[in-house]
């Protein structure tokens, strides 16, 4: 079983500067991970407006690639927030179009597989912003193609909280693919979504909450059910943990998700 942890999983512990990405690398090899799927605020130092890298980021991609290549772990998919492709002004949206240019970039240079970038925009989609949405898309896909780097798009707010507008967004663009988050759906639409999106999983985050003692969560979020639409649809690639606690506990409810996607997606 392919295994990772989305770095936002650990978000408490970077903001108390108890975790960085190095941190984050080995607890990734101690806890089972197969690959790496980092937030970028976890890369915070390569954070920039323009696409240019300087020397420092050089270097700083240098030293994370000797860290990832000691741990055995590959780069698997990089989650961008700043990036999104909808804004109302042309200027907004060149803006987050040469950040997300810079991410593909740097992914490209670490190896990535995959980068998320946010659809953006608001939830009820016209067609204006369809357009705007599907030709940027476009426009990163084939930036990002030549580096081996594929683009998703997450189920994560605005009109990506929508089922049909993610069907819609999928099936307009060749080649993107879906960053299938459990939760992020509006909330009546959880189980439409998770079910009529299962089919375009590249990737996953399987969200949990809180845990009860027999290591089920109780939040009733029911996990379980969303992975059991994937195994439907036939998903076979990686599983991904993003784990949100109540109870603050960041490294136990990594561990308690990993355990329960074993348990029902495999062992």
């Amino acid at each position: 079983m392919e295994l990772a942890i989305g770095s936002y999983s650990f978000h408490r512990l970077l903001k108390d500067g108890k975790q960085d990405i190095f941190r984050y690398i080995n607890d990734c090899k101690e806890l089972g991970c197969t690959q790496l799927d980092p937030w970028n605020a976890h890369l915070a130092a390569l954070n920039g407006s323009s696409v240019e890298l300087s020397a420092e980021n050089e270097d700083y991609i240098e030293k994370i690639e000797e860290a990832a290549d000691a741990s055995g772990l590959p780069w698997g998919c990089v989650a961008v927030d700043g990036a999104h492709i909808y804004e109302p002004t042309e200027e907004a949206r060149r803006k987050n179009r040469a950040v997300a240019y810079r991410w593909i970039d740097i992914a490209g240079k670490l190896g990535f597989e995959q980068v998320r970038i946010d659809a953006g925009g608001p939830e009820e989609m016209s067609g204006e912003v369809f357009k705007t949405i599907v030709d940027g898309y476009k426009d990163l896909i084939a930036r990002a193609r030549p580096l081996g780097v594929a683009v998703l798009m997450e189920n994560h707010w605005g009109p990506s909280m929508i089922p049909d507008n993610v069907v819609k967004l999928c099936e307009s663009v060749e080649g993107l693919g879906l960053l299938y988050d459990t939760h992020n759906w509006k909330p009546e639409l959880r189980d439409e979504g998770r079910r009529k999106c299962a089919k375009f999983a590249a990737a996953t985050h399987v969200k949990t909450f809180s845990f009860d003692g027999g290591g089920n969560e109780n939040s009733g979020e029911k996990p379980e059910e969303a992975i059991a639409a994937l195994l439907d649809a036939g998903y076979q690639g990686v599983w991904g943990v993003e784990s949100v606690p109540k109870d603050g506990d960041e490294y136990a409810a990594a561990r308690k998700t990993i355990e329960l996607i074993r348990r029902f997606a495999g062992n």
